[in-house]
């Protein structure tokens, strides 16, 4: 997979990832009060440009462990 396209996928993935794990979370920390939208939205565009760039540059690395896994069991 070339270098866009693995840019790509990590945006899109952990965009939708972080999308739902911060909601949860935001959602399980102050319930729908007053304020849930301003600090759900904080934490979403905090944690996903982590979540992208850690996607970006562990996805080499699973791949290789995801062939491994796939390989020792007989796929």
């Amino acid at each position: 997979m070339n270098a866009k396209a693995r840019f790509i996928l990590a945006a899109v993935m952990s965009a939708v990832m972080v999308l739902m794990v911060t909601l949860l979370v935001t959602y399980l920390n102050l319930g729908f009060q007053q304020g849930f939208l301003a600090q759900w939205i904080k934490a979403y565009f905090i944690a996903w440009p982590v979540a992208a760039t850690t996607g970006f540059l562990v996805m080499p690395m699973a791949r290789r462990v995801t062939d491994r896994i796939v390989a020792m069991t007989g796929g």
